[in-house]
């Protein structure tokens, strides 16, 4: 049974940085109707940025943490005004391709600033390999302070998102704007800031994602790959749905970390995937997804 829990507590660390990951995807995805290929590579380039400020600026952990949010959110709202914006009235194909390729973009850019390379760094945070006992030193549930700080960060953050778009006239809006663009637009509100917004929103949270993330997997150039098993839980919790981003990373990253010690090599790798396909076949739309039909 300890084992068992120590499987669920680092399955679900993990999982809570697929929730945030998944969480840019349904931002964007409910507020544009595409998806955002490059959310795991924005995660990647924040790690890249908090590993500079900490160890080239030598500023200390939480200003560097702050000071890459904020970076984040202005390269994701930029990347929306200069990149995605003239291709409005495009096939949704389009703006896919267009986050795919980005992508690929970041990853190659990034190998070639001095530094950053195709090397592996290590974040330097300070809790790095702390671990809390509970129950006693040596016979208790242990935890790393590592993945503690991950899902105390991710509830913090997810109540923070709640008060926001419940209480604040900007996330109302953001929430307008997702349900029906046109008619937010005839009530008065600006559809293509409230866009840009989003976008910085998303991209902040990837970077908290990231800098949760290194002190665990090391900062590198494929660090962004990450984002291909947030893909699956916001299928999993259903892709329109802010809770149901929450409890897809979960899911995955519990499976994942069962799955990785309970069955055999190389099942880890492909749980995801296999917990999505019975998802599809069970819940087509996910667990907290709507049910929509149509009538011909």
């Amino acid at each position: 049974m300890l084992q068992l829990l120590q499987l669920i507590v680092s399955g679900a660390a993990i999982g809570c940085i697929y929730a945030l990951i998944a969480l840019g995807f349904v931002l964007i995805y409910k507020a544009t109707e595409t998806v955002n290929f490059a959310q795991g590579d924005l995660m990647m380039i924040a790690g890249f940025l908090g590993l500079t400020a900490m160890t080239v600026a030598g500023l200390p952990f939480w200003l560097a943490f702050l000071l890459t949010i904020v970076a984040m959110a202005l390269l994701g709202m930029g990347t929306e005004r200069l990149v995605l914006r003239p291709l409005l009235g495009q096939p949704a194909f389009t703006f896919v391709m267009m986050t795919i390729g980005l992508g690929y973009l970041a990853r190659g850019l990034v190998t070639m600033i001095p530094y950053w390379g195709t090397e592996t760094h290590s974040l330097p945070v300070p809790y790095k390999d702390e671990v809390i006992w509970f129950g006693g030193e040596g016979k208790g549930l242990v935890v790393s302070v590592e993945h503690l700080v991950i899902i105390l960060a991710t509830v913090v953050l997810v109540a923070l998102l709640y008060l926001f778009f419940r209480y604040t006239r900007l996330g109302i809006a953001m929430q307008a704007t997702s349900q029906n663009q046109l008619a937010a637009f005839y009530m008065g509100i600006p559809v293509r800031r409230v866009n840009m917004l989003i976008w910085g929103l998303s991209s902040a949270i990837c970077g908290v994602a990231g800098l949760l993330l290194a002190p665990i997997t090391f900062v590198h150039a494929n660090m962004g790959f990450v984002g291909l098993k947030a893909f699956p839980a916001a299928v999993v919790g259903g892709f329109g749905s802010i809770p149901g981003a929450l409890v897809g990373g979960l899911i995955i990253g519990i499976v994942e970390s069962l799955a990785g010690f309970y069955l055999p090599e190389g099942f880890k790798d492909i749980a995801a995937y296999v917990v999505v396909l019975v998802m599809l076949v069970v819940k087509p739309n996910g667990l907290f997804g709507d049910n929509l039909t149509k009538k011909v």
